[in-house]
């Protein structure tokens, strides 16, 4: 935490409101991430039908993605940002005077432009203010935002649902992303966020072009696989535990993951600085792949919230690191073209993993998806190990923390031990 103490006092204030607004603006989304699925099935939704209305979540994402990124690097970051909590404070109240299916559908898909813009401004934001020596520590301090808004929400909006319903839990949902977008609004955007950046890189990649390239392809590949298997925890996990009939409110499941995340968070952007970025994204591979295997033998109470913790330790490690790896591959103009190209991988995966495991688990159960999501990750693993830069050994020497990233843009500080 020193590293905020080297910070001139406006930057610090604006990295407070900004952490302030990135915690309810957490909170408010996934407060309803363990009672959605619940209401649709109460609507009288299918195994399929929750999984086309989860899985619309990544349509509003991918529908986004180019027109917000050309927007936070020629506008600025705030705009984008404020965009992000004014949907994630509408959205909510969409539910409450909703239930048919294709409604839904079509909210679910508005609620999911809140996350693509949020996140993009606010990883953007982040990656603008910090030194380059202590990129990852920032972003991995600054990135708790996330474990502990998704340690809240969830909790509290699970227990609102079983005590009282689903509209307050639906209302919580609103005030906490009004709250979100009054400290948004307070935000002094840097000097060298958006359009002051364009002079200084000479980049002028369009953005779909940039997928292609060596520096971004596999990390959206990456993250594809992995988003297939978090699709499937975020949309599913719920029922699951109902069909099983273990008695654990869905919303602690996902809480015990947060704060696993959080704990990841506080060690390892600093660590990564050090190591590199290739051993944590490795690590939390591995633990993502062997959550997916133990949800799918889980039967207890302690089995579900085991799973949660590994799970919630490989994401308190992955999207941090993917953060910090496109921000070493980019050029300051490109950072929210590169941000979101990588995490569109992550959004198709999300919008992939609804309608087809619910088709699957209609057939399989749902038992069966978590199987195959271990499996999907461990591919994802492989492709890693052996993709990740120029050739095989230097793929395999990053992804162990022997090699430097060839494809850093800005050549960080190495511990030559490691090589």
């Amino acid at each position: 935490m020193k590293v905020f103490l080297a910070l001139n006092p406006t930057l610090r204030q604006n990295l407070l409101v900004l952490f302030t607004a990135g915690l309810l603006f957490w909170s408010s989304l996934s407060a309803i991430l363990p009672t959605l699925p619940l209401y649709i099935r109460e609507i009288g939704g299918s195994s399929q039908a929750i999984g086309l209305v989860m899985g619309a979540f990544a349509i509003g994402l991918l529908a986004s993605r180019s027109w917000l990124a050309g927007l936070a690097d020629h506008r600025g970051r705030k705009i984008v940002l404020l965009i992000g909590v004014t949907a994630v404070a509408i959205a909510p109240l969409g539910y409450i005077v909703i239930d048919t299916i294709p409604l839904l559908i079509s909210v679910r898909a508005f609620h999911g432009i809140s996350i693509a813009a949020f996140a993009l401004a606010y990883s953007a934001l982040v990656v603008d203010l910090s030194p380059p020596q202590h990129r990852g520590e920032l972003i991995g301090y600054m990135s708790l935002v996330n474990p502990v808004g998704m340690a809240i929400g969830p909790a509290v909006g699970g227990f609102l649902a079983e005590w009282f319903g689903f509209t307050p839990t639906f209302l919580m949902s609103a005030a906490l992303g009004m709250l979100a977008l009054g400290f948004a609004a307070q935000l002094q955007e840097p000097d060298q966020g958006g359009k002051l950046l364009s002079a200084l890189s000479p980049s002028t990649n369009k953005f779909w072009t940039l997928l292609g390239t060596p520096r971004i392809r596999i990390p959206a590949i990456v993250l594809l696989l992995v988003g297939l298997a978090f699709g499937a925890l975020s949309t599913f996990v719920p029922v699951f535990i109902q069909e099983v009939g273990v008695e654990l409110n869905a919303g602690l499941f996902y809480t015990a993951a947060a704060i696993a995340a959080f704990s990841m968070r506080l060690v390892v952007g600093r660590a990564s600085d050090r190591y590199g970025r290739g051993l944590f994204i490795t690590i939390s591979l591995v633990c993502y792949g062997l959550s997916m295997l133990l949800l799918w033998q889980a039967h207890t109470a302690i089995a579900f919230l085991t799973a949660a913790v590994v799970q919630g330790a490989g994401a308190g490690i992955l999207i941090p690191m993917m953060a910090a790896l496109m921000a070493d591959r980019s050029y300051p103009n490109e950072r929210g073209k590169t941000f979101s190209l990588c995490m569109v991988g992550f959004d198709a995966g999300i919008a992939i993993a609804g309608p087809v495991l619910g088709f699957i688990a209609n057939s399989l159960g749902y038992r069966f998806i978590f199987g195959l999501s271990g499996s999907l990750v461990f591919l994802a693993l492989i492709i890693f190990l052996t993709l990740s830069s120029k050739s095989l050994l230097h793929s395999f020497r990053f992804a162990i923390g022997r090699g430097r990233d060839v494809y850093a843009v800005e050549k960080l500080p190495f511990n030559s031990k490691s090589i």
